[in-house]
């Protein structure tokens, strides 16, 4: 078998949205997916990586040993300028045993009961954080009075990290996942997170408490990991435990207020089964990590219709694997009553995200509680003025104004 891929139309990849279209994958995916399981597209660099465009051959290779995700490999499709030798952000672009290693040692309290546990604190965050709301001024961000403050909040109750710093940290975290930010200032923000994490893992050190951070700091002691690894672990938990479900927060919000007929389901049922069908659904179709996931092939793989080579880079875009409609039907229309739980916004495989569990269970709390407390929840102005983050990878909104 070899590849029939030769043309030298290739497009661009990342590709974008449609204007008026803000929930939807960019067009341009659509008739790619409908042609083939893979083709070729061309990145920032003139690298040629293959992109995935269905459900079933994304799952088979996020699946797949023989493909990996560490990115100082040659092949490896980078979404942006990265300098040798730069930071890795925690243990996510490392290949097994070493992610394995250090994904166990901070595994536990993401376990589904752990998370559980965590859900009456989470149900106290959002009510406070919506009283505070309620009692200010309107129009309200919703971004910075809620959607940024509860996932926050919550993170670094689970890590250790004093929330009063989360101007800091968030600031960073910004820059840090910003593609329109030139490599050195998203280095030099990695490196301001990483000595912030440095120094809380050394007072964990000499001051452990109840929390990730310091349970980390044991690892150290015990010489299973080195400081410097611990802080990484912590850059990686603090920023994904934040971003990427603050964003959700607010996308899905906007997407429930554009979609009346769903968001009057959501808030006038008082059962967690649809909260929760809900909430996958709405990560389904909406997919915050939207330019897609990064791989390399370490051999040959004949998959689709097609030969990877040993080397080549891939590119996994969840987005459009979740509007596959082999597997989804109708998959562009929102519906909160669909089975959703097979989506691959979290990935698939070893690399699947380690928070999932936290992310499903902070969403439904926010998803059964928000709209409920303020039934009269709306825009405060159009949805063409509302500022979306193109060029993030990690796609929402900047802010989000509304009143009641």
């Amino acid at each position: 078998m070899t590849s029939t891929v030769n043309r030298s139309d290739v497009p661009e990849y990342p590709m974008e949205r449609a204007a008026g279209c803000p929930f939807d994958p960019p067009p341009a995916l659509r008739p790619l997916q409908e042609e083939a399981p893979l083709a070729k597209v061309r990145l920032w660099d003139g690298s040629t990586p293959w992109l995935v465009t269905r459900y079933a051959e994304q799952r088979a290779l996020l699946g797949d040993s023989r493909v990996s995700a560490d990115i100082t490999r040659p092949g490896y499709p980078s979404s942006a300028p990265v300098r040798p030798g730069g930071p890795r952000i925690g243990f996510i672009l490392m290949d097994d045993p070493e992610h394995a290693r250090l994904r166990r040692m901070v595994a536990s309290p993401f376990t589904i009961k752990r998370t559980e546990a965590l859900r009456p604190a989470v149900q106290r965050i959002v009510d406070d954080r919506i009283d505070a709301m309620l009692a200010g001024p309107k129009p309200a961000d919703l971004v910075r009075d809620f959607a940024l403050p509860v996932p926050s909040l919550v993170i670094c109750e689970l890590l250790g990290v004093p929330y009063s710093d989360h101007d800091f940290f968030q600031d960073n975290s910004k820059m840090l996942i910003s593609l329109a930010v030139p490599p050195d200032e998203r280095m030099a923000a990695h490196g301001r997170l990483e000595a912030y994490l440095d120094d809380l893992v050394g007072a964990k050190l000499a001051e452990p408490g109840d929390d990730l951070l310091s349970r980390l700091a044991e690892r150290v002691e015990a010489g299973e990991i080195t400081r410097a690894e611990a802080a990484q672990m912590g850059v990686l938990l603090l920023l994904a435990g934040h971003e990427t479900t603050a964003n959700m927060i607010a996308l899905g919000t906007l997407a429930l207020l554009r979609h009346p007929e769903q968001l009057a389901v959501l808030r006038d049922t008082d059962d967690p089964k649809q909260v929760a069908s809900a909430v996958d659904e709405l990560l389904r179709y909406l997919n915050i990590t939207h330019n897609g996931r990064r791989r390399v092939a370490l051999e040959d793989i004949e998959i689709g219709g097609e030969v990877i080579r040993a080397g080549d880079g891939l590119v996994v875009p969840n987005d459009i694997g979740n509007r596959d409609p082999a597997v989804f039907d109708d998959p562009d229309r929102l519906d909160i009553d669909r089975d959703a739980r097979s989506h691959v916004a979290f990935g698939f495989g070893v690399h699947q995200c380690l928070g999932q569990g936290l992310a499903r269970m902070e969403l439904q709390v926010v998803y059964g509680t928000l709209y409920r407390r303020i039934p009269g929840l709306r825009l405060a102005t159009d949805i063409e003025q509302i500022p979306f983050k193109h060029d993030g990878a990690v796609y929402g909104v900047h802010e989000l104004p509304v009143t009641w």
